[in-house]
Parts: structure tokens; sequence; C-alpha cells
């Protein structure tokens, strides 16, 4: 066991399972000599040679063809796109292939790629480096949407999409890449696609976030105890499918709802939690459920990124208006 980051688990993940399984490869731009844009993948390499960790030229269309050509010939593909706002040239490929394949060949063949890719602002980046378009994904069948917030998270879940038979979008908030550092034992054990995780329990609200929101969430939630407000914080991790069984079991307790995201806001994966909750739970509310998400605007340059990205107090705010405001 030993204490690491995020991006170091994602890269502990990648060699555990590159050493346990000859199939699994990895491709990207700068993947090999450089280790990575974020250094995610440094030692891959050197480790397991030139036929398994291959730098491609600057296409990302390349990259999700070959990637959906690799996955349908017994390869499991490891594609790492650079920032999630240069996935697009790739989307043909993506939408029209990787996700469809298990349906178009009635499961003759499968597509078991994962695509990585660092997503959300908070680093002072181009708007293309600082995109949050999870939603966009999680709107495609066919495709398994993943965000991790912790290094333990991050190291069982990129497992569980390796091994997993169908393509999985693989995000990873790089805001908390080295912030965050928890100790992760490398034991080879998957953490599953389809669950939620209760990272601090409550009783006076239901707070559902994922991604570096994670962190002020949970900073918001210590504040508020001190104020006599109990937030229960819940990591969606899985943006598809999402698990909405432990969001209404904690709904029974709480009778309110705060859904956190640094995404923009219309049509985001909070509205769609809303949804469900008014369609399934809406006599547990105590309260009409709230959301805190970014703007729908471009992320901005970094002088106004602050603007952009979500506060402590944002989420403080709203949920004191959630508690008082519906006693």
């Amino acid at each position: 066991m030993a204490e690491i980051t995020l991006v170091e688990a994602v890269n502990l993940a990648l060699h555990h399972e590159m050493a346990h399984d000859e199939n699994v490869v990895v491709l990207g731009e700068d993947v090999g000599d450089n280790g990575g844009v974020f250094r995610a993948t440094v030692g891959l390499k050197e480790k397991f040679g030139l036929r398994r960790v291959i730098d491609s030229p600057l296409a990302e269309a390349l990259i999700g063809g070959v990637a959906v050509g690799m996955a349908t010939q017994g390869l499991r593909p490891v594609a790492e796109f650079q920032f999630q706002g240069f996935v697009f040239p790739a989307m043909e490929h993506l939408v029209c292939h990787a996700a469809r394949m298990r349906n178009r060949t009635r499961g003759r063949l499968t597509c078991p790629a994962v695509f990585r890719a660092p997503f959300g602002g908070g680093i002072h980046a181009p708007e293309h480096h600082s995109e949050s378009v999870e939603a966009l994904f999680a709107h495609i069948p066919g495709f398994k949407v993943v965000v991790p917030s912790s290094p333990q998270r991050a190291y069982g879940l990129l497992l569980a999409a390796i091994r997993s038979n169908d393509p999985v979008m693989f995000f990873e908030p790089k805001r908390i890449y080295r912030t965050v550092k928890s100790n992760v034992v490398d034991n080879g054990e998957a953490l599953p696609l389809d669950t939620c995780f209760t990272l601090r329990k409550g009783r006076d609200i239901t707070l559902v976030t994922w991604g570096a929101c994670v962190v002020e969430s949970l900073q918001a939630a210590e504040t508020l105890s001190a104020q006599g407000i109990s937030v229960e914080v819940v990591d969606l991790a899985s943006i598809k499918p999402i698990d909405m069984n432990t969001i209404i079991k904690s709904l029974e307790k709480t009778g309110r709802l705060l859904v956190v995201h640094e995404a923009s806001r219309t049509c985001g994966v909070g509205a769609e939690i809303l949804a469900r909750v008014a369609e399934s739970a809406m006599c547990m509310l105590k309260a009409p459920p709230k959301r805190v998400t970014g703007m729908d605007t471009v992320m901005p340059y970094y002088r106004n990124e602050d603007y952009f990205m979500i506060q402590e107090q944002d989420i403080i705010q709203a949920a004191r208006e959630l508690v008082e405001g519906w006693k």
C-alpha cells in the first residue's frame, strides 16, 4: 500500500492490467516516449515495449478508428485523448462504430475499448482543454461513462473499464490529478461500473456530485456540519449507468436533493438525476431539488475562469436555501 495521486493511480492500474493481460494495449499521442501529456503512461513503453504502447500521429480520428479495429479483433485497447475537448474528431468512430458494435453484429462482435481523457477546468488552460461534456457521451446508447474522483476509485474503476466487454468513456478530472492523495493497494480488485459511492453520511441533504467537484462538496459538507446542517455526499462515479437506487435510498433519509456538477447547466447529468427523482421519488422530497452547475457558456480564459468554476460557498448557499427555505 502506498499513498499516491490520482494520476499515479491511473498509471498503476495500467501497469497492473497490462502485466496480467497481454491483449491490453495503450495508444495515443505521446503515450510512449513522453509518458503522456500528464504522465499517466510513464514507464509503460519501457516495460511492455513498442508493440503494446503505441505513439500515434496527432490524429484523434485515427486513434478512435484504430482502437475500434483492435477491439473487434481480440485486443483490449486503452486509447488516450490528450484532453476531452480533442475527442470530437474521433466521434465518427466512437458514436457510429464503437458504441453500436454489439448491437450491429447482434453480439457477434463487441468493442472492449477504453477511451481515456483528462477533463474539466481549473488549470488555466484554453477552452478545448477545459471542457466538461460527460452528458454528451451519456446520451449515446452503447457507452458506459465513468468519472473517478479519488486514487482508489481511479484504480478500481479503470481496471473494471479495461475488463468490460463494452466501450467505456473514462474521464479523469485533471484539476485533482495531483492534489488528491490516498493509499491504494495494488491488488487488482476492480470496482463496479454501475454504483455510487457514499463518501459522507448525513441526515438533512443528499448531495450528489462527481469528478473534481467532490473536493468542494466535501469541504462544503464539513462547513455546513459546523452550522448544524448534515449533508450526505454521494460520488456518482458512474455517469452511465446511473445508480439511482443509492440516491433514492439516501433521499428516503434526507428528503432534500442537491446536485453539483462543473458541466454546463442545460441538459446536464444533473437534469437527468432530477428528472428520475421526479418520476419515482417525488413523494420523498421535503423541498424542490436544486442544482449548482457551470454556466451555459464556453469555458472562459484563465482571468475569468473562477467565475465559471463552482466554489465551496456556492454549494453552501444552495444547501442552506434547501434547508432554511423549506422547513
